[in-house]
């Protein structure tokens, strides 16, 4: 109900870099990843609110995708069910 959907997924040098369209219930309509291994090395939204999002994308720079994903899955937004937060913990499962 709440799934992203994978739209792009190329390596490059190295360098993972995948894109995501969100469930439609959250601000943001799609999160871009790089990733180099487990590591993210830089995350991007499209839509919603843009300093929230910003700060996002640089708190888990360098951090490991699981680490993250452990923080993040769930965080629910106005009781839609989910948030911005918690999709990109759903889209990082899928790399």
């Amino acid at each position: 109900m709440f799934e992203v959907t994978l739209i792009s997924d190329k390596t490059e040098g190295g360098i993972r870099k995948a894109s995501f369209l969100t469930c439609g219930a959250v601000c943001s309509s799609q999160i871009d990843i790089e990733l180099e291994g487990d590591t993210i090395l830089g995350v991007r939204y499209t839509g919603g609110c843009h300093g929230n999002l910003q700060g996002i994308g640089a708190l888990v720079a360098g951090m490991k995708k699981d680490d993250v994903i452990e923080r993040i899955e769930g965080i629910n937004c106005k009781g839609r069910g989910t948030s911005c937060p918690d999709q990109l913990s759903r889209a990082l499962k899928m790399l």
